[in-house]
């Protein structure tokens, strides 16, 4: 029961990272080009204040600076170094460097969490990484430097934001949806001024730019972050990070379908291998602690 519970949740909280998979194709389908801050902010923004004018709850005490952080480190710096990382770098080789988030978050869990490291992590994510490598990696690629440092920058955002989520938990006073709300607005007002100062406003919009920057905001923020913070709350955190590798399938699978890439028996055989390691990660016949307990 308690097995059938958990994976239940983990396909739920799996739709966030496949909708993120998205991302790309909307961005370079749909939106204005060569404005990935500006739609990161529209993304995040408008979203956070559409969920705080919902609930109108706001935090008490230490839960400013903490709801901060969560905003910085989930949203607003992770955004930023993404596509810093993305400017500098080919698309595998800054996907290859983000998918060693799961390594990252199973030494900060270890060390906040107290949770124990084991021989299937350390091997599941060793999995997931080789199937990123065989989906995305192209061997022709250079490696640049600033590229590198902000493709790590990004992932270890991302990874100590997953884990101290988990070891904050939330304040009684705030629902999921306010919890939500506040990480968005306050990510989205950190990359404001620099989406303004870098790329500053598209001289004109279609009714597709408003779709794609709709759909951003409504599926890939409200919809997306809702569930990916809640899966967070029910599941045990090393898990919750290894669901990120489903986000290159769906950009590749997403490439193939819509965009008519190839998709060779090798990106096959890698897209195979990350599920698997999504799968392997999956706790079993264990208590689960993590799941109960508030740190």
């Amino acid at each position: 029961m308690q097995e059938t519970r958990i994976l239940s949740n983990i396909l739920l909280t799996a739709l966030a990272p496949i909708v993120w998979g998205s991302t790309y194709i909307v961005a370079t389908e749909i939106l204005p080009p060569n404005m990935p801050l500006l739609a990161s902010t529209v993304r995040a923004l408008p979203a956070g204040i559409l969920l705080l004018l919902i609930c109108r709850t706001v935090p008490k005490g230490v839960w400013w600076l903490r709801l901060t952080v969560l905003g910085l480190l989930n949203i607003g710096a992770f955004f930023y170094f993404l596509f810093v990382a993305a400017g500098y770098l080919p698309g595998g080789t800054a996907s290859l460097i983000m998918s060693c988030q799961p390594v990252i978050v199973i030494f900060l869990s270890a060390y906040l969490l107290r949770t124990s490291l084991t021989r299937k992590h350390f091997f599941s994510a060793m999995l997931g990484i080789t199937g990123i490598a065989l989906l995305v990696m192209n061997s022709a690629t250079s490696l640049n430097w600033q590229g590198v440092i902000a493709g790590f920058a990004g992932c270890s955002c991302m990874a100590l934001g997953v884990v101290l989520t988990k070891y904050w938990n939330r304040p009684a006073n705030l629902s999921l949806l306010s919890f939500t709300g506040w990480q968005l607005t306050l990510g989205g007002l950190m990359l404001l001024p620099i989406a303004l100062y870098t790329e500053g406003m598209p001289q004109q919009l279609t009714p597709t730019n408003i779709l794609g920057y709709g759909y951003l905001c409504l599926i890939g923020s409200v919809f997306s972050f809702i569930i990916w913070f809640r899966g967070i709350e029910k599941l045990p955190v090393v898990s919750i990070s290894f669901l990120g590798f489903l986000s290159a399938v769906s950009a590749c699978v997403l490439g193939f379908v819509f965009l008519k890439q190839t998709f060779s028996l090798l990106q096959f055989f890698g897209a195979c291998t990350i599920i698997v390691s999504v799968w392997l990660s999956i706790p079993r016949n264990q208590t689960q602690k993590s799941n109960n307990s508030t740190i």
